[in-house]
């Protein structure tokens, strides 16, 4: 693949962890603006170089890094407006709510154990006390006083642990107008009760969200399942794909009259994993629900699954451990070796995967993808019509400072596996460590926004940076 480097030309920095990055027009205006949604609670936009707020709901959000050393997964982690915004004016939020805090799903660490059937087959039981905090999905509208308000809730989501709970979690479809919500498989490492791949439940899925239809229910119930919610909520939501460990959002590349999408899959020790497809069935709830109460198979044709928790990419999901016969080798044991092989040829084939350790020089070793857009944009042409992503930071025992890592792919016309190259940057970071935590691209996909963390904790407060990669 072609050499590539580019700049960080910096927009903002010393604010709180970047975790959406994306462009709309504000009502009256005729250019896109910016807008940054910080995990903590905070929308900023880019006004005449400047940043000014445009929503603070900070009291709404859950405590962040108290119970987990600062490191924090929640939060708020989804921002979308409305294709109409301009005119009128909604938009939508996914947060961790306040005071919503569990004790979590499981009293000690989960790792699963091939030779014990019990760890492999866990359940959650007592979810209305053993869990750890609540998701929440709104529809906000941008009053005609420029105040934000919100008009209504859409979804309560009880989650299992603090972490996998997606981010820039929300992101409408310019195929079919709805809003689509990633969900992560709610955390805690191997998916132990295996909620990404049980078609009740809302964790582990990508979702349709039909914003048209009012179920005039102001307040939905908090639920884990989908047969768990009324039916006029049930009717406004379709599945789109289900497998998924967690991810960074969603993208939609214009193809033609079709639509290209592109969704990275964190991975657990191994690989991480960038997915495309173009055709899918998405599967209506009710459907589902059908199929779940008459105990019969639902129609999967068209149905994307990405394979999570028998499959890690491109490679059945393991355990690793010591090498009992040499201590310098690594022993990589398939954890869920039944799943792996009923999932092996329903599951989607990753566009790309790479790994978290890899000698080779020309290769990096990576830590948790963190985003993944489409760059249509000419300014840098060698990246014309790739894939450009990031992971939060390079592994490196080398000592020197934490760096992420930018790089990008491309879409082959075999069907075979994609390679990816690293995209090289000036290293304006110097001594301070640079966590890439987040990629935004405005509406045409013509340019790109990186959001950098100087820190891994969400509790070490105004590290963040936003910069955009020019030629």
């Amino acid at each position: 693949m072609k050499k590539v480097k580019v700049r960080l030309r910096p927009i903002v920095s010393t604010i709180n962890l970047p975790t959406v990055l994306k462009t709309t027009i504000l009502p009256g205006d005729k250019i896109e603006t910016l807008f940054i949604a910080t995990q903590v609670g905070e929308v900023f936009y880019i006004k005449n170089g400047g940043l000014r707020t445009f929503l603070d709901i900070r009291p709404q959000i859950l405590k962040l890094g108290v119970t987990s050393g600062g490191y924090d997964e929640r939060g708020l982690l989804g921002l979308a407006f409305h294709p109409e915004f301009y005119y009128n004016g909604r938009f939508y939020l996914h947060y961790s709510v306040a005071g919503t805090q569990g004790p979590g799903a499981l009293s000690e660490h989960f790792k699963p154990n091939p030779c014990d059937p019990k760890t492999l087959n866990q359940r959650w039981i007592n979810r209305e006390t053993k869990y750890d905090h609540i998701d929440t999905v709104e529809e906000w509208i941008l009053q005609s006083t420029g105040q934000p308000q919100k008009r209504r809730t859409l979804l309560n989501i009880r989650r299992p642990f603090l972490n996998h709970n997606g981010v820039n979690s929300l992101n409408f479809s310019p195929e079919t107008g709805k809003l689509v919500l990633t969900t992560g498989d709610g955390g805690a490492g191997y998916d132990p009760f295996n909620l990404s791949q049980d078609d009740m439940e809302i964790a582990g899925k990508i979702i349709e969200i039909d914003i048209t239809k009012n179920t005039f229910i102001s307040h939905p119930p908090v639920v884990t399942r989908f047969n768990e919610l009324p039916a006029a909520i049930q009717e406004t939501l379709s599945v789109m794909a289900k497998g998924v460990r967690n991810m960074p959002g969603i993208a939609f590349q214009r193809f033609y009259n079709q639509y290209m999408k592109y969704v990275g899959n964190v991975g657990q020790d191994l690989v991480e994993s960038i997915f495309s497809f173009v055709h899918y069935k998405p599967i209506q709830v009710t459907q589902l629900i059908q199929a779940f109460n008459m105990k019969s198979e639902h129609a999967q044709e068209g149905n994307i699954n990405f394979g999570w928790r028998g499959w890690e990419g491109i490679f059945p999901t393991s355990t690793i451990g010591g090498c009992t016969n040499n201590s310098s080798l690594e022993e990589k044991t398939m954890a869920y070796y039944d799943e792996a092989i009923n999932i092996s040829v329903k599951r989607l084939h990753p566009l790309t995967s790479y790994f978290h350790k890899d000698p080779r020089p020309y290769k990096f070793g990576g830590t948790a993808l963190t985003g993944v857009q489409a760059y249509m944009g000419k300014s840098i042409p060698n990246l014309t019509g790739s894939v450009v992503f990031t992971d939060l930071a390079r592994a490196d025992e080398s000592g020197s400072p934490i760096r992420g890592v930018l790089a990008y792919t491309r879409v082959r016309t075999d069907g075979k596996l994609s390679d990816s190259s690293v995209i090289e940057t000036d290293d304006i970071f110097g001594s301070q460590s640079a966590y890439y935590v987040n990629l935004g691209t405005n509406l045409d996909q013509t340019r790109l926004y990186l959001g950098v963390y100087g820190s891994m904790k969400v509790a070490d407060l105004n590290q963040g940076s936003v910069f955009e990669i020019v030629q």
